[in-house]
Order: C-alpha cells, then sequence, then structure tokens
C-alpha cells in the first residue's frame, strides 16, 4: 500500500520524490518508489507536501493508506514548551535549513536533541515555522482574561499615546515627562488587552503606587499580586521590581502582556533579560527619558517594540496639563577656607588623573592602578566638599524661609549632607540608608502635611510621587540630563491652582559644578526643554 509508480520523470522530480520515499528500482510499470514516514519527518516534508509532489507526477494514494499515513506522521512537527526562563524547541522534522533561510541561529542541545534559546523570541519562530507549513504546537500559556475598566477621564495626549501603541500592534515605548500620567496609559493597556500582565518598576515605591492607582481609578474583579522582597504573590496582574525579576524569571516569563516602568534602565546588561526571559508578544515601555548617552536605547526599542509616542514637557506646560515653572541658577562662591582646600584637592587630582577622563579613571581603578585609586579618592572628596558648602547651608535656610507655607523638596548626594540639612531646618528626611518601612512612613507624613520640607538623596531621583510639591532645591547632582530632568519633574505632576513650580539650583561658584551644571542643562532633539533664569 505504500509503493507507487511514476514514469517518466526528470532528476528535479527525483530529488522529491526521494524526500519522503525510497526508490526500489524499475520494471515494466516504471520506477517503483516507496512512501518512508521517517525519511519525511527528517526531511522536514508534511503530508500536504507529499500529496502536491504525487498530484504532480500523476499519482493518487489510496484513501485507506493516506488515512493510515496521517496517523503515522500525525502530531506536531514543532513543540514549544518553557523551561523556566528558557523557551524550548522540540522539532520532530528537520528545521535547520528553515532556519539558515531566514539567518536565524538558536544553539542546538544534541544530548537531549532540542533548540534553546529566549522566550522573547517564541512569536517569531511560531509564525515563520507555521508559514512554512509545519505544524507547530504553541505554548500554553494562561488565557484567563480579566476584565478591567478604567474610571478615570484620560488626557488627550495620553489618549494619543494609546492609540499609537495599540497601532504598533500593542507594542512599543512611550516617551512623557514626569508627571504627565504614565501609569494610567499603562491601566488603560491593561483594560484593552485584559490578558495576564506583569508590571515591572524600578523602586518598591513605584510598585506600592502602581498598585494604589490600578485600585484607585479602575472597577472590575481582578487579583492584583505583589512580587517583591518576601511577598510573592502571583496574580493576573503582578507588579515587581528590577531586582526581584531579574532572580526569579523562571516564575515570571509567562505573563502575556509586559509593562516596563522607568524603562532607561532595562538595557543595563542584568536588566535586559527581563525582557528577554518573557514570553509576552504584548508590550508597553514608559520612560520621560528613554534616550541614553551610551546609545543603548536602541536595545530598549528593539526589546519593547520601538518609540511610538513621543511628547515634551514645554508642550504639556503650554497646554496646561503640567504646571508653569522657573529654574533659578544660583552660583555661591566659597568662603576662603572653602576655596583654599578645594584648590589643594584639585592640584592633587590634576596630578595624580594625569589629565585622564574620570569615566577612564573609574575603569582602570576597577583594574586595580594605585594612581587611579587615588585619583578617585581625591575627586570623591572635592564633590563632598562642594557638595554642601557653608553659602549653601545659609542659602537653603534663606529659600525655606521665603518660601514658607510650601511643600519643599531638597535634593542632595550624600546622606551626611541630607541628616545635616535636616537638623538645620527641621524638615523631614529620606535617604536609601534607612529601612523601607521607615521611607514610607515618612513619604506619607509629608504626603499628609500641608507644607514642610523633605530632603532627599538620590532615592528620590525616580519614582516619588508628591503632587502637591511645588518648590525643588539642588544643592548638589551629577552631570547626568537624566537625573536633572528626573528631580524637576517631581514638582511638575499637578496644575491645579495654575501653580508655578520653582526649582532651584545652588552651584560653588568657581568650581567643577558650574560645568557640570551647564552640561546636564544642555538640550538636544531628544531632551526635555524648559525655562531658564540665571541669577548671578
Amino acid at each position: 500500500m505504500k509503493t507507487f509508480y511514476v514514469k517518466p520523470f526528470n532528476n528535479e522530480v527525483l530529488e522529491k520524490l526521494i524526500s519522503f520515499s525510497k526508490f526500489l528500482g524499475e520494471d515494466q510499470n516504471g520506477a517503483k518508489f516507496m512512501v518512508d514516514p521517517e525519511r519525511a519527518r527528517i526531511n522536514g516534508i508534511t503530508l500536504e507536501q507529499i500529496r502536491k509532489v504525487l498530484e504532480e507526477v500523476g499519482v493518487t494514494l489510496d484513501p485507506e493508506f493516506l488515512n493510515l499515513l496521517e496517523k503515522e506522521m500525525g502530531g506536531y512537527d514543532v513543540v514549544f514548551e518553557l523551561e523556566g526562563s528558557k523557551l524550548v524547541v522540540r522539532a520532530r522534522t528537520r528545521i535547520s535549513d528553515i532556519l539558515r533561510k531566514y539567518r536565524i541561529s538558536i544553539p542546538y542541545d544534541p544530548r537531549d536533541r532540542v533548540y534553546r534559546t529566549r522566550p522573547f523570541y517564541y512569536h517569531v519562530l511560531r509564525r515563520i515555522l507555521e508559514s512554512e507549513g509545519l505544524r507547530v504546537k504553541r505554548l500554553e500559556l494562561a488565557q484567563d482574561r480579566f476584565s478591567l475598566r478604567v474610571t478615570a477621564n484620560l488626557r488627550e495626549y495620553q489618549l494619543e499615546a494609546v492609540r499609537a501603541w495599540k497601532e504598533n500592534g500593542y507594542r512599543g515605548v512611550i516617551a512623557l515627562p514626569t508627571g504627565a500620567g504614565k501609569t494610567l496609559i499603562g491601566v488603560q493597556g491593561m483594560s484593552m488587552l485584559g490578558l495576564p500582565t506583569l508590571i515591572v518598576t524600578f523602586t518598591n515605591e513605584q510598585l506600592r503606587q502602581w498598585e494604589e492607582t490600578i485600585r484607585r481609578f479602575t472597577t472590575g474583579e481582578v487579583e492584583v499580586g505583589l512580587y517583591y522582597s518576601r511577598k510573592k504573590q502571583l496574580a493576573p496582574i503582578t507588579i515587581t521590581t528590577y531586582q526581584t525579576a531579574i532572580k526569579h524569571m523562571d516564575e515570571l516569563s509567562s505573563f502575556q502582556f509586559l509593562i516596563i516602568d522607568e524603562a532607561h534602565h532595562l538595557p543595563a546588561e542584568k536588566f535586559r533579560e527581563i525582557a528577554l526571559s518573557c514570553v509576552a508578544q504584548y508590550r508597553m515601555a514608559l520612560s520621560a527619558t528613554p534616550y541614553r548617552s551610551d546609545g543603548k536605547h536602541v536595545e530598549l526599542f528593539r526589546l519593547m517594540g520601538g518609540l511610538v509616542y513621543q511628547r515634551g514637557v514645554e508642550e504639556l506646560v503650554a497646554q496646561g496639563y503640567l504646571a508653569q515653572f522657573r529654574v533659578l541658577r544660583i552660583k555661591i562662591p566659597l568662603t576662603l577656607e572653602e576655596r583654599v582646600e578645594y584648590e589643594s584637592l584639585m592640584r592633587k587630582f590634576r596630578s595624580l588623573s594625569e589629565g585622564r577622563p574620570i569615566l577612564e579613571i573609574v575603569k582602570i581603578a576597577k583594574e586595580g592602578e594605585v594612581k587611579a585609586i587615588e585619583a578617585l579618592k581625591v575627586y570623591n572628596r572635592i564633590r563632598y566638599l562642594i557638595g554642601l558648602t557653608k553659602g549653601k547651608l545659609s542659602k537653603i535656610r534663606e529659600i525655606v524661609e521665603n518660601e514658607r507655607g510650601k511643600k519643599v523638596v531638597i535634593f542632595t548626594q550624600y546622606v551626611e549632607h541630607a541628616e545635616l540639612i535636616s537638623r538645620v531646618i527641621g524638615g523631614y528626611m529620606l535617604t536609601g540608608q534607612m529601612s523601607k518601612k521607615d521611607r514610607e512612613e515618612v513619604l506619607e507624613k509629608f504626603k499628609q502635611a500641608s507644607s514642610g520640607v523633605l530632603v532627599l538623596t538620590t532615592v528620590g531621583d525616580e519614582g516619588l510621587d508628591i503632587p502637591d510639591a511645588s518648590v525643588g532645591i539642588v544643592v548638589a547632582g551629577t552631570s547626568s540630563k537624566r537625573q536633572y530632568i528626573q528631580r524637576l519633574g517631581r514638582l511638575l505632576r499637578n496644575n491645579s491652582g495654575n501653580k508655578v513650580a520653582i526649582l532651584y539650583e545652588l552651584i560653588a561658584k568657581g568650581t567643577s559644578e558650574e560645568y557640570q551644571s551647564k552640561k546636564r542643562r544642555s538640550t538636544s532633539l531628544d531632551d526635555l526643554f524648559y525655562s531658564l533664569e540665571d541669577r548671578k
């Protein structure tokens, strides 16, 4: 029943025939062949392709034999499975030619006879193999849909962002200023898809803000799970942090919708594994500052679906969505004693650094070069010295007094400086050295207060939601534009009452801080613009 005759035929036909059958010789009836299902599987030939070739040479197989052949060749040609944070591809037929055709390279395990790759590539591999006529067993992902309705009225630009993301296949990076309501855009995305969702935030505070936003602005019976620290709760909507996710992607890889908050962190070497280890076809990345100075934003766009929407702060300020604001740069001279110490440290640094840029010094210091290590120590002493001078401390007192009755946020770099400022002005303090419980209590007290001062180290640069803060004082910072934009964004969240936010930037006059200030305020097409008033 498996045999058939063909006559006449050429080499091209012969090549097709022997890809799924054995040549048994010739007799008076022509060339005799026997269908070999195992050979067909090895060569990646499907039952449909066998039928097509036989039709071309005028052969019709017995219906009973076709049924037997279908059973023998039945099942799947390719089976996809998830093993933790790895995608396993089990091929019952040869797929190497297909992979080469599409220039795809996947590690092959000859012992287990499977291919292993990252879940990120599942959807493209599945589409390719199915388009080549293979029978593919898809991943068995949770299909439990949930119903979630957003009760808040989204602003026009938020709706535009959601539409752009939808038109891009429910994938993409959305860039909006801090305070523009990116979290609500993510919640709207969840309500549209209604699929198991993993939200990745940068800080624990942001994790809780996402939970609060979902509970406050939605209706619907859907469980929200927090997956961080000792609390590991998986739910249809699961919220985690970068640091937790990277350690537990074996448990978090099968969500169908992935939301990455503060997405400019994602391209970092260890964090990109989150996006690669998640099978989610639908993706949304949110950031006020998606572009990176190291150029790795290209990787962010590749992993999350490209930049689909971007609006600048001045646009939203002009349209009344964000508060009007002013930036006041105040240059403060060093005391004579501070100037002497600064110049001495600078001479020592120049001697040790030998004209090398600081990034190079950091690199070779890690490699153990003694001079570079010493230069780095001196550099840090310089930053500490000018980070909080006597003149700055006096100016802080003056500003806080002048802005009495408002909420003031003071940004600095060092815990010791934050402690001193807090003692002098009697304000709240938030540092990374405090426990999570203490940070939460301080933040809640400041939110509930009608006025007051909150002193922050870099722990407050991202993710803090203080809608009614209207005055900021940058005591010390880096040359990072991202840090500057994030700090300014802390003051722009609420435009109620036509408030005008003010950011005071205190700069140690005649020091390297002047250069850092200029660098972080330099603008390009990728950066946010802002108004500037110099106070000499």
